[in-house]
Formats: C-alpha cells, structure tokens, sequence
C-alpha cells in the first residue's frame, strides 16, 4: 500500500499523482515552520517591548501557521484515502 509522503523530487515531470501532491506537501510544510518561526519570534519581540498590537499578529500569524500544518497532515490522509478508494473500484 503506496501512501502520500514529502517529496523533494515529485515536480521534476508531472507524472504521478503521488510525487506531484507530495512536493506540493513538502512546500506547504515548509512555509508553515518558517512562518510559524518568524511569527514566534516577532510575537516575543512585539510583547517585550510593549506593543500588543504587533504582538496579537504575531499570535495570529503562529495560529494560522500551526493549522496549515494540521490541514496538510489532514490532507494527506485525505489523499491517501481517496488513492486507496480509487484503486479499489
């Protein structure tokens, strides 16, 4: 049973569906780190110098972060459902 994993070469030809939803895991997994280490970091600078407005995005910025990272590991069992459905019809 093939499932859907990371996929640092999956966009070197569009061939199957597999390696192109896996490179497209890998990016979206990687952009909701960086963010999630950037928003943190201005978070704790906001709220060290007082400024709370800048600090509520911060906050806002590692929230949406933390769930694009829940969604893809939702969407990969998603895909690896409906892959798993497909070959069984």
């Amino acid at each position: 049973m093939m499932g859907v994993f990371p996929d640092f070469d999956g966009l070197g030809g569009i061939g199957d569906l597999r390696a192109v939803v896996g490179a497209l895991l890998t990016f979206v997994l990687i952009v909701a780190v960086l963010m999630l280490i950037v928003s943190a970091i201005i978070w704790a600078i906001a709220t060290a110098h007082g400024n709370y407005a800048t600090a509520s995005k911060g906050r806002i910025g590692v929230l949406v972060a933390v769930g694009a990272a829940v969604l893809a590991g939702g969407g990969v069992a998603w895909m690896n459902w409906l892959l798993n459905l497909g070959q069984q019809l």
